[in-house]
């Protein structure tokens, strides 16, 4: 053997080797509120099953939960007992979390991973970043549409009126809806929705339902509806899943950028296990995973991700994202979701 490299593989078992005591160290149980159905399949298959032979001390709980919501609602009511140890959702709802103290700080002694995230996913400096991006897209039907849609505009097409599923806030994809409508409206959107508004106004009476159940996915594939939006990541999956009867469409005009954090929360009964399950959830090797799982694009700039799923994720449509920063639509949300109530989906009725 090559005296010269001795050194360095020793140095290499070493640190295997302490890496190996480290998880060896952490103990316990901790609980992770993330949302349900596909996403908590998957995430257990790519991510929480990895962690636990990695941790075989650590016993990951997963508490699903439908909509961001939600949690951000039990998160409220646990303030003073916490019963959740990491949560993840969406961007704004954290930036809610964060400014109420219900989430903890984060620093890269906590979660070396921290050092090697994509700028993006940086949301708050100290805070939970980014574990998963997406986009909004526009889903159909694909008996309904030989022709594949590409306007944003197609919603409001009148041969589609009562075959729509269009999902409103408080979730984000409300929000992103209307920033989305602004920008084919050439509205800009920070100083005023009121075009957007009276357009979505129109668009209501085509639309079956604001609140799809159980899924927009479901309704579009067995035909109840032929249109809705949602969200890319879960579009594909259920694309192949559904051979090729759900559509995927990114308008042309553009969409947003939607990002998912992943935060410890604050009062967690296990911070030690919650860090080191936040460490190994922005890894590279759990990035890649859950991105060719489910086609969520990586935040990890060291995640080797194939070709095929690469392109079906944010990560090849960057270009055609809309300007959107979440932290100052946070400020917003009380007021757009008024308007979507009183404006929007009510002239629907």
């Amino acid at each position: 053997m090559n005296k010269c490299l001795l050194p360095a593989i020793l140095s290499t078992a070493l640190l295997a080797g302490h890496a190996q005591a480290q998880s060896a160290e952490v103990k316990g149980e901790i609980t992770l509120s993330a949302y349900s159905g596909i996403f908590q399949d998957k995430y257990v298959e790519a991510v929480i099953k990895p962690f636990e032979a990695k941790f075989p001390g650590v016993k990951v709980n997963f508490f699903p939960v439908g909509a961001s919501s939600g949690m951000l609602g039990n998160l409220r009511s646990q303030a003073g007992d916490p019963q959740t140890d990491v949560v993840i959702f969406d961007v704004s709802t954290s930036l809610i979390g964060d400014k109420e103290g219900l989430l903890a700080p984060l620093s890269a002694a906590d979660v070396p991973n921290l050092a090697d995230l994509v700028p993006q996913a940086i949301v708050k400096e100290g805070y939970g970043p980014a574990v998963t991006f997406d986009n909004l897209v526009v889903l159909y039907n694909t008996e309904a549409f030989p022709t594949p849609p590409t306007s944003l505009s197609v919603l409001w097409d009148k041969a589609y009126a009562g075959k729509m599923a269009i999902t409103s806030m408080p979730s984000i994809l409300g929000s992103g809806l209307m920033v989305m409508t602004s920008a084919m409206l050439g509205e800009d959107y920070t100083k005023s929705v009121t075009a957007s508004a009276a357009k979505l106004a129109e668009m209501a009476p085509n639309v079956q339902t604001f609140d799809p159940k159980p899924d927009a996915y479901t309704l579009v594939i067995n035909g109840t509806d032929v249109l809705a939006t949602g969200w890319n990541a879960r579009g594909q999956y259920y694309a192949d899943q559904s051979g090729g009867k759900l559509g995927v469409m990114l308008p042309k005009e553009g969409s947003i950028l939607q990002i998912n954090t992943i935060n410890l929360v604050e009062g967690a009964k296990n911070p030690t296990a919650a860090k080191a399950f936040i460490n190994y959830a922005l890894s590279p090797e759990a990035q890649a995973a859950f991105t060719e799982a489910m086609f969520y694009a990586p935040v990890n700039a060291k995640a080797k991700v194939s070709d095929g799923a690469t392109a079906r994720t944010v990560a090849g449509q960057l270009d055609k994202m809309l300007p959107l920063d979440w932290g100052w639509a946070a400020t917003k949300s009380d007021a757009w979701n008024q308007i979507w109530k009183r404006q929007i989906i009510s002239a629907g009725n």
